[in-house]
Parts: structure tokens; C-alpha cells; sequence
């Protein structure tokens, strides 16, 4: 009687495991790979020689004075796609209070005459931890000090972050932003 059960279920779980695990798999990528083709393989940006330098999705540590900087992260290492995640530290942990402390002084170090306010996001560490994007304002902040270290125009910085702007979500949700990697990569064309 078992052995009548057994069967039927065995083939069940056959027929399931090749629609699920190999079928439904194969169907998704080949739509992915034809409709979504950059996205399905990592959004990847590449320098003027052709390699690949980054993805628009990860944010990447820049620590020059000479780039734009962007988001902190809370991953460690710094942009560490498999350890995303937010620090979870509130407001009054002493730890958060030094980082962002240390991230300020960082800040007066590179640019020592900039006397405007710092935005936040200059300062604190996205949800996950891998944010690409920055804030008008952050990249405002840091145009003066870009400009000059790379010895360009202040507007022609301005511009590029300009071009670099990608507007709120369907046009209704969250701020305009740039793209970190994007903005330095273009920065880096015109030398």
C-alpha cells in the first residue's frame, strides 16, 4: 500500500523539481538576458578603455580628494555587496557619534575653507550600507574642492554633475540625485 503512495509522490516531486529548479529558471534568465539585458548583468560601468570599473548599483570607496566622494559605508569592507546592511547604531551610540565625528574632520581635512553645512549623507551610512547615490547637496558641498584640485572651471563640474542628475522615482518619489561612479568616471574623461 506504501509502495502505491510512494510512487505518485516521487513523480511529483520529479516533475515539480524540472518546472521549478531547471524549467522556470531557464525561462526567467533568457527573458532577463533579452528585455533586461544590462540590468540582469549587474548594471556594470566601464572606463574609456573598456574595463569594467564598477556597478551603478554599489556605491565604491573614494577616498581622493580629488573625486567626489559619496555615501559612507557601514559594510566592512567598505562597499562590501555580500555584507549589506545598515549599522544599526542609534543615534546616541558613542560609536555612531565617532564616525560621524571622524567623517566630518575627514571632511575639514580635504577642504579646509569649505564653511558650509555638511549634508547628512556625507556623514551617515545608507540602510544598506552600499548606497551609489548622493544628494545635491552633497555633491554641491564637494564641487569647489573637485574643481579645484582637478584645476577645472567650477561650471564645467557643475555641469557634469548636472548630467549626472537622475530625477525622483516615476517623478513623484524621493530626491534627484547623482551617481557617485558615473560623476567620477566622467570627471576622469576630460583629463
Amino acid at each position: 500500500m506504501w509502495r502505491e503512495q510512494i510512487r505518485p509522490a516521487f513523480m511529483v516531486f520529479i516533475v515539480l523539481t524540472v518546472i521549478t529548479g531547471v524549467i522556470y529558471p531557464l525561462f526567467v534568465t533568457g527573458v532577463a538576458q533579452i528585455f533586461f539585458y544590462k540590468q540582469a548583468n549587474g548594471s556594470l560601468l566601464y572606463a574609456e578603455d573598456g574595463s569594467v570599473v564598477g556597478s551603478s548599483l554599489v556605491g565604491q570607496n573614494f577616498d581622493d580628494p580629488r573625486y567626489f566622494w559619496g555615501r559612507p559605508s557601514a559594510t566592512s569592507p567598505a562597499y562590501n555587496a555580500l555584507a549589506s546592511s545598515g549599522s544599526n547604531l542609534g543615534p546616541s551610540n558613542p560609536a555612531l557619534v565617532a564616525a560621524v565625528r571622524a567623517r566630518i574632520a575627514a571632511l575639514k581635512i580635504v577642504d579646509p575653507e569649505n564653511q558650509a553645512a555638511i549634508p547628512i549623507d556625507l556623514v551617515s551610512a545608507s540602510a544598506s550600507g552600499l548606497d551609489p547615490h548622493l544628494s545635491l547637496a552633497g555633491a554641491y558641498y564637494q564641487l569647489s574642492r573637485v574643481a579645484r584640485l582637478r584645476k577645472l572651471p567650477e561650471a564645467k563640474v557643475r555641469q557634469i554633475v548636472q548630467q549626472n542628475i537622475s530625477g525622483r522615482f516615476l517623478g513623484l518619489a524621493g530626491e534627484p540625485v547623482i551617481n557617485i561612479l558615473k560623476v567620477n568616471l566622467a570627471l576622469d574623461s576630460l583629463n
